[in-house]
Parts: C-alpha cells; sequence; structure tokens
C-alpha cells in the first residue's frame, strides 16, 4: 500500500512538473510568424499600434529620444522600431513574448522598463498583427535580414 502511495504522489508530481513546463515554455508561441505581406493583418496592426504603441513608440516609429541612454530612474526610453533601432533583431517569438509578457518578465532579475505587458489586453492575433504592421514598414533588405535571423533561430530550436 505505502509503496502504490509513492507511486502515485511521483506520477502526480511528475504530472504537475511537466504541465508547468508545457506552460511557461514558449511551445506554440516559437511557432509565431508575423504576416508583413498580409495587408488585413498589417492594417489591423497599425490601428492597433496607433491606439496602444505611438504614444511611447512614436506614430512613425521612431521612437523616444536618446533612446540608448538610460534615464535618471535607470530606465530606458522607448527604442524605435524603424530599421534604426534594434527590433528586426529578435527573432518573431522573441519579439511576441517581450510584448505579450513585457520585458521586465521576460529578461527577468530587477530589470525594469515602462513597457506594459499587453497579455489580457491584446490577443495573439492582436499583438501578431502590430509586429507584423511594423514589420511591414522595413525595407527589403531589413525584413530578409530578419527572416534570416528567424530561419537561424528554428534551425538552431530556439
Amino acid at each position: 500500500m505505502r509503496r502504490l502511495k509513492v507511486v502515485v504522489t511521483g506520477a502526480v508530481c511528475v504530472a504537475v512538473l511537466g504541465a508547468g513546463v508545457w506552460f511557461w515554455m514558449p511551445g506554440a508561441e516559437a511557432d509565431i510568424r508575423l504576416r508583413p505581406n498580409d495587408p488585413e493583418v498589417v492594417a489591423h496592426g497599425q490601428k492597433i499600434y496607433m491606439a496602444q504603441c505611438a504614444s511611447c513608440h512614436g506614430p512613425g516609429l521612431g521612437g523616444q529620444a536618446n533612446w540608448r541612454e538610460r534615464l535618471p530612474n535607470g530606465r530606458l526610453p522607448a527604442p524605435p522600431h524603424d530599421k534604426s533601432g534594434h527590433t528586426w533583431h529578435h527573432p518573431d517569438a522573441q519579439l511576441f513574448d517581450l510584448t505579450k509578457r513585457g520585458p521586465a518578465a521576460v529578461v527577468g532579475g530587477s530589470y525594469e522598463s515602462d513597457m506594459p505587458a499587453y497579455a489580457g489586453i491584446l490577443s495573439d492575433e492582436d499583438i501578431v498583427a502590430v509586429l507584423s504592421f511594423i514589420k511591414s514598414t522595413w525595407p527589403g533588405k531589413t525584413q530578409r535580414r530578419h527572416d534570416d535571423i528567424n530561419m537561424r533561430t528554428k534551425k538552431a530550436g530556439n
């Protein structure tokens, strides 16, 4: 009887641990693909961007002034999302995760950011639409470089 109790308890622990890993790992989010060539998605994303993002990142995606220099509170100003920024340096899944969970949750530790998490505010489809809009504004060469980053990330299994 004791042995059965130990086996059942162990199985429950493994199931709970497995569920936790499945929940917190990128999983389906790792398969996120932006759609910068889909006019409907891009138009939807532009509307959301203007309502949710432009106040900090700018209506022209130019970000805030001196975005690489920390403010007195230690936080960084909102970076640009145009080709001059570093948004395109990150794969789709990472951009999605940063937007959904917020930089502080993704980076962890004591990292602080003025950017909120959009989980519960925007749907996954809305987040993809916003990111698709942003990518649609990049020149073709920048989009291709970003596609290469996605391909290398996928090959590396990240």
